[in-house]
């Protein structure tokens, strides 16, 4: 076998161990090392092995990771979903559908503070769904919007994920956090209007809920204050260059520690449970980083991406039409695989791809624009069929409501995503356009 039909046999290899439920760091190292075997043998694989994790781990730009994960479990502690929530709802509640926009709000205030997608969506499901269901909005729409909205903590940064592809493609961290926010905030507002013309179209689904006075609004909305100080610290002061990423992301669990003891009354044993779960967390991203350069390695050695460039380059395919094919596998892979799998499988893959073409634009605005373009497709797997981790995290908690509502309600803001990629990709502005403006 050539080179290049070992790595095709290797990448089908992972996706039937995918398919078997075999975890994702276990099937890459599978796959990696055989690939490895193969082409060169087993004495460069030992003596590659010998320093594969040091040099993995030893980045110091990882140390972010468990950062941000002990940072949202504070977050978590501390009561601040239920306060984001109800600010949310005192505003637009009184709207017809503003139930369902408050948990939008909620989602996109608490993303900000979190960075993980599922831990969004499972915080704010039992602040949110029994305010649903006592205004008696339907099963579909509260589920569709709680899982929908759950997906923008995986953009507003900091993002877990937007950490791990820009470390993977040697991004700037930074402008990465940077190009997020726009798209982040589009995506929330495209969210919004999605419900807007939902209860339009289907008045019962999300009946009009009380007016709040001005009083009302003032001190829910001073309530969030810890919020607004905590990104306003972390996020500002990365973006203007006062602290790197690491130090803002230490800031903001220290921060968060000191609200979650304040507010939420953390104790010794509240702390050593966050510990442990971030710590679980760490663990399991940072496995999955090892079995993905075993992975890339793999495919490094087999020329595969350099191969596909040259076969991309020499078909005549526009650029954009090469940047729309892989759109759609990313949509087509995010049905069955979870968000950090997908990006840690597909870049190795399509970043060389997508280097060696011509878009018109510098080396490191490309990565920002295709990491965000990359980022997004990533989130809409969260929520498509069949899978759609999001999805099932909120009807486990919704009891009574069965799994087809949900994805039937979700639906409309698959549609709203679809839109709002289209956008992104035929407007690169909208991802560049603060980095430019910051940098």
């Amino acid at each position: 076998m050539t080179s290049f039909e070992i790595a095709a046999t290797g990448i089908a290899a992972l996706l039937a161990l995918l398919a078997l439920r075999v975890p994702v760091a276990v099937a890459m190292i599978v796959v990696g090392v055989g690939g490895y075997v193969s082409i060169a043998g087993w004495a460069p694989l030992l003596n590659y092995t010998k320093t594969a994790a040091y040099w993995r781990f030893a980045n110091y730009d990882l140390s972010i990771i468990p950062m941000f994960l002990l940072m949202s479990q504070f977050a978590a502690r501390a009561g601040l979903s239920r306060a984001l929530f109800n600010a949310a709802n005192r505003f637009l509640g009184h709207r017809r559908g503003g139930v369902a926009m408050a948990t939008v709000g909620g989602c996109a205030g608490f993303g900000a503070i979190c960075g993980s997608s599922l831990a969004t969506a499972a915080t704010m499901a039992p602040v949110a769904l029994p305010e649903l269901k006592r205004f008696q909005y339907s099963n579909a729409l509260s589920t569709g919007a709680l899982a929908a909205g759950g997906t923008l903590g995986i953009l507003i940064p900091p993002s877990v994920v937007l950490v791990v592809y820009a470390i993977a493609v040697e991004a700037n961290i930074v402008t990465m956090f940077q190009a997020a926010l726009l798209p982040g905030l589009l995506a929330a507002l495209g969210y919004l209007v999605t419900i807007s013309v939902y209860v339009r179209l289907r008045p019962a689904a999300g009946p009009v809920g009380p007016r709040s006075d001005r009083a009302q609004r003032l001190r829910s909305l001073a309530e969030t204050w810890p919020v607004i100080l905590v990104f306003a610290v972390v996020i500002g002061g990365i973006y203007f260059g006062i602290f790197t990423p690491t130090e803002g992301a230490a800031i903001g669990a220290f921060g968060t520690f000191v609200i979650a003891v304040w507010k939420g009354g953390l104790r010794l044993q509240g702390f050593i449970e966050c510990a442990v779960a971030a710590a679980i967390s760490t663990a399991m991203i940072f496995l999955i980083l090892l079995g993905a350069d075993f992975f890339s390695v793999f495919l490094a050695l087999s020329r595969m991406p350099a191969d596909l460039v040259s076969v991309i380059t020499a078909s005549g395919l526009s650029p954009m039409a090469v940047l729309l094919m892989i759109v759609v596998i990313y949509l087509l892979l995010g049905m069955v695989m979870d968000s950090l799998a997908m990006i840690l499988l597909t870049v190795p893959i399509f970043w060389p791809i997508i280097a060696g073409l011509d878009f018109g634009m510098a080396q490191a605005d490309l990565k920002m624009w295709f990491g965000i373009i990359a980022l997004i497709v990533v989130e809409v797997g969260l929520i498509t069929p069949p899978v759609g981790l999001n999805v099932f995290v909120i009807n486990g908690a919704a009891k009574g409501v069965k799994l087809k509502e949900t994805f039937v309600g979700v639906l409309p803001f698959l549609a709203s995503d679809l839109v709002r990629i289209a956008l992104l990709i035929a407007f690169p502005a909208v991802t560049l356009a603060l980095p430019r403006l910051l940098n």
